[in-house]
């Protein structure tokens, strides 16, 4: 696999259009850390990291879908940066993700922050992806 964030996405995206209540993926850093972040804005309902079987530890992510008309929370999950054209972004240029109703999930040299508190401490970094 090249790309690990993508493949996160994707795994979510898959299991929200299928209707999934759990999706599990293979754990890391920067996948927690992203899981972190859905679920602190309220896209993801839950997240923890389990034991595998094979020796790979796996994150569960719970989802998230309104009660009623059991839409998924997440309207579009979108990769921006990718392996072959990285995107990097300034401290003054933070993109307004669907007018400033989404979020942006940015690399910065402090960690993983959405766009918002990247523009408030005024640092740039990699657009890894919008969601809303």
């Amino acid at each position: 696999m090249t790309d690990p964030i993508a493949d996160l996405l994707t795994r979510i995206r898959n299991a929200m259009m299928a209707g999934h209540k759990v999706v599990e993926v293979p754990v890391s850093k920067l996948k927690k850390e992203i899981a972190r972040i859905l679920f602190e804005k309220g896209y993801i309902l839950s997240y923890k990291v389990v034991d595998g079987e094979n020796k790979q530890n796996m994150l569960k992510i719970a989802l998230k879908y309104n009660p009623k008309s059991k839409k998924p929370a997440i309207k579009k999950i979108q990769r921006v940066s990718r392996p072959g054209l990285r995107r990097y972004i300034g401290g003054d240029d933070m993109p307004r993700v669907l007018n400033g109703l989404g979020i942006a999930i940015i690399s910065t040299s402090k960690g993983l922050m959405t766009d918002k508190e990247a523009k408030k401490e005024n640092i740039g970094g990699e657009v890894l992806c919008y969601v809303y």
